[in-house]
């Protein structure tokens, strides 16, 4: 996927080769701080606050480390617009348009919080977000986060046959920060880019929490079960580890 670029866009919302402009944050869907701009689009919304995530306890945060997990050796594969990163830590399964089982490592739990977050989101319609969300993701806010899915499907499915998808994302994840990891749990900040409503790219950090259940890495609902509170604009990329050639 190429750099996101806003000059093909007009004013209705739509590129000039027809195709709707739709543009998320993952983390994610990826994927935070969407909104609906100008002609049904899904646009990158700029997020006007800090982060909000639940808070990690004190014995939780003292059994983190910072690993260094190197993005070298990833594949790159399209999903709906978005390249996805796949490497031996997974996803080893990825059939119905899901993904799952991955390894009990920094870089699967990286991998997780990127293919995850992306899915549980209303963009791919409800044979996506409803077994990710529902299977893939854990915390007090996941039934929030379900039921935001929900209506923001509902609310523009007009635009698209009923359980198909709203449309292709023109979103590039850029690169990602450790906030710490354990073998059980886990939190990274992943960064991603795309065009905003005023004819910019936008920057987004998301912060995604993990937590190792069952057998495979959980996505942890983000704090009111919307993922645009879990993310911050940002302008740089100093200090993070870049995606090779901003993910793909």
């Amino acid at each position: 996927m190429t750099s996101a670029n806003t000059s093909s866009r007009t004013k209705n919302g739509r590129r000039r080769d027809g195709r709707p402009l739709v543009a998320l944050t993952i983390a994610s869907g990826v994927v935070a701080g969407t909104a609906i701009g100008a002609g049904g689009a899904v646009l990158l919304q700029k997020p006007a606050g800090p982060c909000r995530n639940h808070p990690v306890g004190r014995e939780t945060a003292q059994s983190w480390t910072v690993p260094q997990v190197s993005p070298a050796g990833m594949v790159w594969r399209d999903y709906h617009g978005v390249l996805l990163p796949h490497s031996v830590d997974g996803p080893w399964r990825t059939e119905h348009r899901l993904a799952s089982g991955f390894a009990r490592t920094p870089r699967g739990a990286l991998l997780a919080a990127v293919h995850i977050a992306v899915r549980a989101n209303a963009q791919w319609g409800p044979k996506v977000f409803e077994p990710t969300i529902g299977k893939q993701v854990t915390g007090p806010d996941t039934d929030a986060l379900l039921a935001s899915a929900r209506d923001l499907y509902a609310k523009h499915r007009s635009r698209t046959a009923d359980g198909a998808a709203l449309g292709r994302a023109y979103v590039v994840l850029e690169g990602f920060r450790w906030q710490g990891f354990s073998p059980q749990t886990a939190s990274v900040d992943v960064v991603s880019a795309g065009p905003g409503d005023s004819d910019v790219t936008v920057k987004a950090v998301t912060r995604i929490q993990l937590q190792w259940q069952d057998g495979d890495w959980r996505v942890v609902a983000p704090a009111g079960g919307s993922w645009g509170g879990a993310a911050a604009a940002i302008d740089s990329l100093d200090g993070y580890t870049r995606f090779p050639n901003g993910g793909g």
